[in-house]
């Protein structure tokens, strides 16, 4: 443990939530200072195995059964390919694994390669709290990735990450269901409008009492953000550097979320989610909801759990016809933190984990969205059946998903966003209201 650990204590407290942010980045620049006349300096001698190995040490927050065997494997196949490096995996919780590299890097004693969120590579890289990979890769090194991807990594034309995996939203709907509402279930909805049609034929009533809903949309993991920005031609909240918050079609989108709410009541909505619960209890699974916005790895439920469910997917239906089936993503990098010891062997590391033969390894086994395109398309040519249905339409889908890096001229909006919206959502403000304070609140933020 570095000196300096009960002040971090002190500071962040037995908080084991705490999240990424401006207060995680402000508090361990603080420490800076603090720390820098604490011991701890750099032996000047490599650390290294008996065997003359150099030891790369490797943070992440895969700890779960399924997950930890999966990149302990991955790991141990590279240090089976080579004779000069081993990599040292330590699991942190999902929870404590940032602030606690934020103030190992403030201490000067960092790991050397830490799995990190990607929205937020550019917070660090302005920070100096994350190495720049320049040295290590040449130009072409890019082309491995999804362009939407490797662009978060960048921050003033230099990489400071290797994308790691990322995910999309797809419209999960029951093909059961539509043929019992007189739907074609090779027909999908392909806008709001649409959407709006098939919910309400798919809705079963039994009195005044729902026994079916068809469709909610902020069920799944579709918030209301990913309905305002796929109405507004796939812009975030900030674009260029410009709010882009209360704009006409986020608006509309607001008031056409809000209004789900008020078709099915507010106390349906509230009954249909107090049974949400365990996998087996999914309201889709269950085949209580007949349409479900989620991520491609929601396959794995209906796999496990979802025994005869007859189900499709598609893209998010668009705002307006020709409008486009925008969703949202998100994800995880591999970088070295700043002042890690062995930087060239952990970037050797990274290059496998983000190479073919490991990404493909992580999405046979994890059903997740890699970022190397190759691995990405020799998965789909090994699936089968359901699973490369659904595999196959997540890679496709994500020609139109969209990140949303967190800019550094607003590294807290979302913190002044989300309140206003679900101020909103809960009937307290006015959609119209909601959206201007936004971005009042945010633009008080704005850093010069």
């Amino acid at each position: 443990m570095f000196c300096g650990a009960r002040k971090i204590k002190a500071i962040f407290g037995e908080e084991k939530q705490l999240k990424r942010g401006i207060l995680i980045i402000f508090a361990a620049i603080l420490l800076l200072g603090s720390l820098a006349g604490c011991s701890g300096e750099k032996d000047a001698q490599a650390e290294k195995t008996k065997d003359g190995r150099v030891i790369v040490n490797f943070w992440s927050f895969w700890g779960s059964e399924t997950r930890r065997p999966i990149i302990e494997k991955i790991i141990d196949d590279f240090n089976k390919s080579q004779d000069k490096i081993t990599v040292k995996h330590t699991f942190l919780p999902f929870g404590d694994i940032w602030t606690k590299n934020l103030a190992s890097v403030a201490a000067g004693n960092p790991a050397d390669v830490i799995i990190n969120d990607i929205n937020t590579v550019a917070q660090r890289a302005e920070n100096e709290q994350v190495e720049d990979l320049s040295k290590y890769i040449d130009d072409s090194f890019e082309n491995q990735f999804y362009p939407h991807l490797w662009a978060t990594v960048v921050h003033k034309d230099k990489p400071y990450a290797v994308p790691f995996n990322t995910d999309t939203r797809l419209l999960y709907f029951n093909k059961k269901a539509f043929r019992e509402a007189g739907l074609d279930p090779e027909k999908p909805p392909k806008t709001w409008a649409e959407l709006e049609e098939y919910a309400k034929k798919l809705d079963v009533k039994n009195g005044s009492n729902y026994e079916r809903i068809g469709f909610y949309p902020l069920w799944g993991s579709a918030g209301a953000g990913a309905w305002m920005t796929n109405a507004d031609d796939g812009k975030g909240y900030i674009e260029d550097g410009q709010l882009a918050i209360n704009t006409p079609d986020k608006l509309e989108a607001l008031k056409w979320v809000h209004g789900w709410k008020e078709r099915l009541g507010a106390n349906t909505v509230q009954a249909f989610q107090a049974e949400f619960g365990s996998e087996q209890a999914n309201p889709f699974i269950a085949e209580k909801v007949a349409m479900w916005v989620d991520i491609g790895t929601f396959y794995t439920q209906i796999r496990d759990y979802g025994k005869d469910l007859e189900f499709g997917v598609a893209p998010i239906p668009s705002y307006k016809e020709g409008s486009g089936h925008y969703a949202e993503g998100g994800g995880f990098v591999a970088e070295i933190p700043k002042g890690a010891e062995h930087p060239e062997e952990a970037m050797e590391f990274i290059k496998y984990l983000t190479g073919p033969e490991a990404q493909k390894y992580w999405a046979m086994k994890n059903y997740d969205n890699v970022a190397n395109k190759a691995a990405a398309e020799a998965t789909i040519n090994e699936l089968d059946g359901d699973a490369r249905y659904v595999y196959e339409a997540s890679v496709k889908n994500l020609e139109t998903t969209n990140l949303y890096p967190v800019p550094l001229e607003y590294p807290d909006y979302h913190n002044r966003i989300n309140p206003q919206i679900e101020n909103a959502l809960l009937g307290k403000i006015s959609p119209e209201k909601a959206l201007e304070r936004a971005e009042k609140d945010v633009e008080k933020i704005k850093r010069k």
